[in-house]
């Protein structure tokens, strides 16, 4: 066994632990706006509920580890004290690892991950219409853990106004967790489902995806592709060079197919993880 106190490893590696023992842990969607109307979209894995009578959520953005920088959702509720909370399920889950790309100030989250503004009844960040659950919240206090990089800011906050979808509901009008088919984050790439245990996806963070916003319209108005295989494709740098799609057609006889053939072919090579082969089917 190894032992060690936290002050003798760095801070990415103590990180890297921390996270790795501590899970599965739930998923803050949280949702905020900035002073000039700017929407903002970001999961976060610190969070968890805390009081039902008030209604409590805590949930933590912390300063980044690498350049010690905070993140816009901190920023966001400190300005101006409300936050949408929405629990992720498994089917909007690819798109709510996209949204955590650091794009730049001002970019608009919800159009990167292909997901939908709903206003809010009592606070003014939008909740995410696909989340079966969207808790608007007004923040009551932010406590600071630290200067460093990697110290957490708790955001304690109270919820005014719960939306649970009847799709979730069970015949007594509670939540069914079968139907709620939530996703929790555990260390690196891992994630749990509540039905099948831990599955992976590759992180945002390190590189720019296109967002959901830079496909094609033919790929983004498919009736075929769900909100995650949406969330894959969005999450490449660039398309492929033509030349990669013209060698895949020749090889692959993909210029008979109609267009739901298409789409249904690369959904194949999405849920084997190939998105390469799905873009040059859905681009050939």
């Amino acid at each position: 066994m190894i032992s060690f106190e936290p002050k003798e490893l760095e801070t990415p590696k103590l990180h890297s632990y921390l996270l790795s023992a501590v899970a599965p842990r739930p998923i803050a969607f949280a949702s905020t706006i900035d002073d000039n109307g700017n929407p903002n979209l970001s999961p976060f894995s610190f969070f968890n509920v805390f009081s039902a009578n008030p209604p409590i959520l805590i949930f933590s953005p912390a300063r980044r580890v690498r350049g010690n920088t905070t993140k816009h959702t901190l920023e966001n509720v400190e300005l101006t004290k409300e936050v949408v909370i929405n629990v992720v399920n498994y089917n909007l889950v690819h798109q709510a690892s996209l949204s955590s790309t650091e794009y730049a100030e001002g970019v608009n989250e919800f159009e990167k991950a292909g997901l939908t503004m709903l206003k809010s009844d009592l606070v003014k960040p939008f909740r995410v219409a696909e989340s079966p659950v969207q808790m608007e919240c007004k923040v009551k206090e932010i406590i600071k853990l630290g200067i460093e990089g990697g110290a957490g800011n708790l955001v304690i906050c109270e919820v005014v106004k719960m939306h649970i979808d009847d799709a979730v509901l069970n015949e007594e009008g509670g939540i069914d967790q079968n139907k709620l088919d939530l996703v929790s984050r555990a260390g690196g790439s891992y994630y749990s489902r509540s039905k099948t245990g831990f599955f992976e996806i590759p992180k945002p963070l390190f590189s720019l995806g296109i967002g959901v916003d830079g496909l094609p319209e033919s790929i983004k108005g498919s009736r075929i592709l769900t909100g995650n295989d949406l969330g894959m494709l969005g999450n490449v740098e660039a398309l492929p060079p033509q030349h990669i799609i013209e060698a895949f057609v020749k090889a692959h006889n993909i210029s008979t197919l109609t267009l739901e053939e298409k789409h249904k072919k690369a959904q194949v090579f999405l849920n084997e993880g190939n998105v390469e082969h799905a873009f040059c089917v859905l681009l050939a």
